[in-house]
């Protein structure tokens, strides 16, 4: 079968299609006839190596070569431990180790994986899982009249967001580069904010919950931007802000009546099922930047890690 590879860190020309063996699933697995794959910003961490957590999988090198974790597709075995799932049911999920999924096949535990709802495609089915579980847990809590800003909102993972504070009734602050900014107001973001123009970590006292998908600012400026019993979350970013974010951030943030941290969202078939109500309900419209084929899977990687993607950038495998 064909299968992306990635054997090494590195820039996107470490990409590469190739032939692979087919997997054999175990007593609790499934085996996915794969069909679409979204891309993440995980991915593009993940492909690079960088931030250092990022090499949670292999510290010199992926201990699975095959990247990609957010899939969709037909189940074509099941092992006899596995119940819930048969044959020919449409599924959709995130892989359990955020890798595997860029193949034809993969097999894999069942545990966060979901029935595809049928109205959805499999593009739109797969750039769910990831983005919206993230949306989902960062937003609890949010009500009308919050003001909520995401940064990072031109993203992958930025359009669920969005989206979803926008549903609650929030007033929403969208931010990345400039030449996203008309991207961002098409999201529906109230306010839009140039990063590399602005620096929102400089509107004082204006912020009720901040999303934060690319972090790169010390934890003593974000928490300036909230109001008293507003709410910062670190989703992704510099390795370092790991450690002091849920440490100095949050004494800082408590001595001043605020709260700063870093979300946790475990993979969860739970979490999966909320976000995509969502979307079956038409509360939240995933944005898909583009859509390539499984050869083609360098050339996504390579618009991924140039950060030019509006949206979900999808791999079609079959």
């Amino acid at each position: 079968m064909r299968a992306v590879l990635q054997e090494v860190y590195g820039p996107p020309g470490v990409v590469r299609v190739a032939d692979v063996p087919e997997p054999t699933p175990a007593d609790d697995e499934v085996l996915l006839d794969v069909r679409t794959v979204s891309l993440n910003g995980s991915d593009r961490e993940n492909l690079a190596g960088r931030p250092l957590y990022s090499r949670v999988a292999g510290l010199r090198r992926p201990r699975n070569p095959v990247p990609g974790s957010d899939v969709a597709g037909v189940v074509v075995a099941a092992g006899p431990a596995v119940t819930g799932f048969a044959p020919g049911d449409e599924v959709f999920g995130e892989l359990p180790g955020y890798r595997g999924g860029l193949a034809e096949r993969v097999a894999t535990s069942p545990r966060t994986l979901a029935i595809k709802p049928p109205d959805l495609s499999f593009v739109v089915a797969a750039s769910i899982p990831q983005a919206g579980c993230i949306a989902w847990r960062a937003l609890q809590g949010v009500s009308a009249g919050d003001h909520v800003l995401v940064n990072g909102a031109g993203g992958a993972g930025g359009a669920f967001a969005v989206g979803l504070a926008r549903h609650l009734g929030a007033e929403v602050t969208a931010v990345d580069l400039a030449r996203k900014v008309e991207h961002l107001r098409r999201l529906g973001a109230d306010h839009t904010v140039a990063a590399d123009e602005d620096d929102w970590a400089a509107h004082r006292d204006r912020y009720d919950r901040v999303v934060d998908l690319a972090a790169h600012r010390a934890p003593w400026r974000v928490h300036r931007a909230l109001r008293r019993g507003g709410r910062y979350l670190m989703v992704g970013g510099r390795a370092d802000l790991l450690l002091t974010m849920p440490t100095l951030g949050a004494l800082i943030g408590r001595a001043r009546g605020r709260r700063v941290g870093v979300l946790v969202a475990p993979q969860s078939a739970s979490d999966l099922a909320e976000a995509t109500a969502l979307v079956t309900s038409g509360a939240v419209v995933p944005v898909i930047d583009a859509v390539f084929g499984l050869e083609e899977a360098p050339a996504a990687f390579a618009r991924l890690a140039a950060g030019e993607n509006r949206g979900k950038v999808v791999v079609e495998v079959r």
